[in-house]
């Protein structure tokens, strides 16, 4: 072998790795957002036959534990990925120990002083929700925060040696399918919403457990030596974090906690409803961006803009292609699709096509968010998510007292339209990355197709079960027909030709001619 060939043999080994462990990330990732959203769908769905209000009750106890749940890790999720990968790489094993601890430590502590506040004051807490009959509830919360801090804390800490593992297997997987199988058992058993939630507090400390079981694993051949705590950085960059986390996980729940003060837990109900449906049409988002992030991170740190572009521009892509058809169908058939809970959700329809458009916005805006705090952007971030948040509160104040469910819709997904432009502005102006080849035009030329297809067949679309078997493999075959006929992409073509070539070197590796 000439010394050329086998110079470029050895640049490719990188590139064939790193797209191996993308598609084994983005994989494994994908399965466990299915899985998890499914999970979450059908809970919704079982709890639905107890009617709107109890279906409300227990989305306000979800949205209280998750943000209750982001105020005691305070931001330690992000830092115990970070800081426990950096002294993997540096084999140190007294800062790794410092970090785990103190990680562990002090979101614990936080969560059971939080958890019993929680718990002691939830007579007080459930009238100012607008509804008393939320004290149970409240107080199940309270136990269950712990073991939801703990697991969250464990998993994130796990990924720090560079695997996805145990976060997508027991956090993606094993918890929502508990979860589900419990609160099906507690209904059945006739203990209504209080019986969901304990079915929730105990899938979460079987969680925890095995949370705790799979980070021991993992410190079990760390050298037992004194342990360094690096408060002073790992605090620095915990409370950035923290804060950007929970205006982002608040821009998600605060609308559910304000409808519920203002104007009841019928309206909560419906509403909750109408966003777990749209959140399933972009159940990618996740998964995609999870997988692109780690390349985004070697291209920024590398310097390699263009590069770092080109990824940008195809993660915005497939999450808005994967996700284009969904929004058809939320859009044009809501009425029915909501009518898989019952008819009294088919009101919630408008609610529905409202919160569709705004997701679609975020979809086609792709991984802006990421693109800043790959860049060191962290802070820019955080002031963002911020921002939206006081913005996504006043419109709540201002529209719900008048528009009840609708207005809520308006000001959530106006919010969330405001920050992804904001975003990817900023992504472009400050960072000097956009989303290059997107191709967001061909896109939208091949949803027009779809979209008349979607009207076509309207005439025969009465129930959810005619939106599944006619009108969402027409709009899919049409717009995906559309796509191929305009001509895939260089950046698809690449990718495909990538994975064949990744898969067929593995192959060869196995039969020794690698």
């Amino acid at each position: 072998m000439t010394t050329e060939a086998r110079g470029r043999l050895e640049r490719a080994q990188p590139s064939r790795s790193t797209i191996n462990r993308m598609g084994r990330g983005g994989g494994l990732n994908l399965v466990g957002a299915v899985c998890n959203q499914l999970s979450l769908f059908a809970i919704i769905s079982v709890l639905a036959g107890l009617g709107e209000r109890e279906v409300g009750r227990y989305a306000s106890c979800f949205a209280l534990l998750s943000l209750l749940g982001l105020l005691s890790l305070a931001g330690f999720r992000s830092a115990m990925t970070r800081f426990v990968a950096m002294h993997v790489a540096d084999d140190d094993a007294r800062r790794l120990r410092g970090t785990v601890r103190l990680g562990l430590g002090l979101t614990v502590a936080a969560s059971v002083v939080i958890g019993a506040a929680l718990a002691l004051s939830a007579p007080w807490l459930a009238p100012a929700l607008g509804d008393e009959g939320l004290t149970t509830g409240i107080r199940l919360v309270g136990l269950t925060l712990p073991a939801a801090t703990i697991s969250d804390a464990a998993l994130a800490a796990t990924q720090g040696w560079r695997t996805q593992v145990p976060f997508t297997v027991i956090g993606r997987i094993v918890d929502p399918v508990a979860r589900l199988v419990l609160t099906a058992l507690a209904l059945a058993a006739g203990l209504g919403v209080d019986g969901a939630l304990w079915a929730l507090a105990i899938s979460s400390w079987a969680s925890a457990i095995l949370a705790l079981r799979s980070l021991r694993k993992r410190l079990r051949p760390v050298p037992r030596v004194p342990a360094r705590y690096e408060v002073r950085e790992i605090f620095g960059f915990s409370m950035v974090s923290w804060v950007s986390a929970l205006a982002a996980t608040g821009l998600i729940w605060v609308d559910t906690l304000l409808l519920g003060a203002l104007r009841g837990q019928h309206d909560v109900g419906a509403y909750n409803v109408a966003t777990r449906l749209v959140m399933l049409a972009v159940f990618v988002m996740a998964p995609i961006n999870a997988s692109f992030t780690p390349h985004l991170a070697h291209l920024v740190h590398t310097d390699q803009r263009e590069e770092a572009a080109r990824a940008y521009g195809s993660a915005a892509r497939w999450i808005l292609v994967l996700s284009m058809p969904s929004f058809i169908l939320l859009v044009a058939f809501s009425e029915q699709l909501l009518g898989y809970f019952g008819r009294g959700y088919r009101s919630a329809a408008a609610v529905t096509a409202i919160l569709a458009l705004g997701q679609l916005v975020s979809a086609a805006a792709g991984p802006c968010g990421t693109v800043l705090n790959m860049s060191g952007r962290v802070m820019l971030n955080m002031l963002d998510n911020v921002g939206v948040l006081v913005l996504n509160i006043v419109l709540n104040l201002v529209l719900i007292p008048r528009y009840g469910v609708v207005g809520a819709a308006i000001a959530w997904s106006a919010s969330l339209v405001t920050a992804n432009v904001v975003k990817v502005l900023q992504a472009q102006l400050v960072v000097g990355i956009h989303a290059a080849g997107a191709g967001l035009g061909k896109v939208a030329a091949a949803t027009v197709p779809a979209v008349g297809a979607a009207w076509l067949v309207s005439r025969w679309v009465a129930t959810w079960t005619d939106v599944l078997l006619v009108a969402a493999p027409a709009v899919v075959v049409v717009f995906f027909g559309a796509l191929v006929a305009l001509g895939l992409d260089a950046e698809d073509k690449a990718l495909t030709r990538s994975l064949l070539r990744g898969k067929a070197f593995r192959r060869r590796a196995v039969e020794g001619r690698a």
